[in-house]
C-alpha cells in the first residue's frame, strides 16, 4: 500500500499514469485503477481473448475485465516490463501470468499494451496477446 501511495503522488506524465494503473491492478485496488481512467475511456481486449470486446467507463472496465479475470484466474498478474513512450502514446511490453481456476493450468504469455493518456488519464487501451496460449490454459 505504501508503494502505491508514493506512486500516486508522482506527476501525471503518461508513463506514470500507466504505471499507476499496473500497480493498482497488481494490488487488486480497483478504486485506484479506476482513478487512472477517463470517464469516457475505451478499453479494448483483443479478439480471441476470453473477454474480447471494448469496455467503456472506469466501472465498466473494472467490472467487465478485472473482476472477471479474478473470478476465472488465480493470481492474474500483468507484469509491466518495458515502456516505450512518445507523447500521449505509451506502449508497454508485458507478461501475463495466472492459473485458470477451472482447469488448474498455469499460463505465461507475452503481451503488448497500447495506452493513450490525455490530461493525466487513460483515454484508450488496446491489448495485443497470443490468444491461443490463453485459450489453451482455459481449455480442459
Amino acid at each position: 500500500m505504501g508503494l502505491i501511495a508514493k506512486e500516486l503522488n508522482l506527476a501525471d506524465s503518461p508513463r506514470e499514469v500507466v504505471r499507476r494503473q499496473y500497480l493498482a491492478s497488481a494490488a487488486g485496488d480497483l478504486e485506484a485503477l479506476r482513478a487512472t481512467l477517463a470517464p469516457d475511456v475505451e478499453w479494448t481486449e483483443m479478439a480471441g481473448f476470453p473477454l474480447a470486446g471494448t469496455y467503456r467507463t472506469p466501472t465498466g472496465v473494472t467490472s467487465g475485465v478485472m473482476e472477471r479475470l479474478g473470478q476465472d484466474w488465480a493470481d492474474w498478474t500483468a507484469h509491466d516490463d518495458r515502456y516505450v513512450v512518445e507523447g500521449e502514446n505509451v506502449v508497454v511490453l508485458a507478461r501475463y501470468s495466472a492459473t485458470h481456476r477451472a482447469t488448474g493450468k498455469a499460463m505465461k504469455v507475452r503481451v503488448a499494451h497500447h495506452f493513450i493518456v490525455r490530461g493525466g488519464l487513460i483515454v484508450r487501451f488496446e491489448q495485443f496477446v497470443d490468444t491461443a496460449l490463453v485459450r489453451d490454459a482455459a481449455s480442459a
